[in-house]
């Protein structure tokens, strides 16, 4: 549990105290006062909820992760790789060219086209 969801809770209650003594007291400034901070409070405890999904789920993404890296999937295909680099190196070599080159022509943009000397 995050420090600014119990911080939210807590200004929240107050929010709500202040504000049902000013409204028993007939202090509109004291009930609005009680609005104000019961508002604050539950903006604070709902951005605590959202630090605490992000954690989870970084926290799930790292165990999904780990699990892949450590199945046997992922180990035998990585195999199968050098084994096929290891038979046809220079099928691979071409390969590893030609995804570099594809690479390199999807990253870089087109010259820019110098404009017209006439203005048309």
């Amino acid at each position: 549990m995050d420090k600014d969801r119990i911080a939210g809770a807590a200004k929240d209650a107050a929010g709500k105290v202040e504000g049902v003594v000013g409204n028993m007291t007939g202090d509109s400034r004291t009930e609005a006062s009680g609005r104000a901070r019961e508002a604050s409070g539950t903006v604070q405890n709902l951005y605590g909820q959202a630090k605490d999904a992000v954690r989870d789920a970084t926290d799930a993404a790292t165990s999904y992760a780990k699990d892949a890296i450590d199945s046997d999937v992922y180990r035998d295909g990585s195999q199968a790789v050098v084994k096929q680099v290891r038979d046809n190196p220079l099928g691979a070599l071409l390969v590893a060219g030609g995804i570099g080159f594809a690479l390199a022509m999807l990253l870089t943009r087109p010259p820019a086209r110098r404009p017209n000397r006439w203005g048309y």
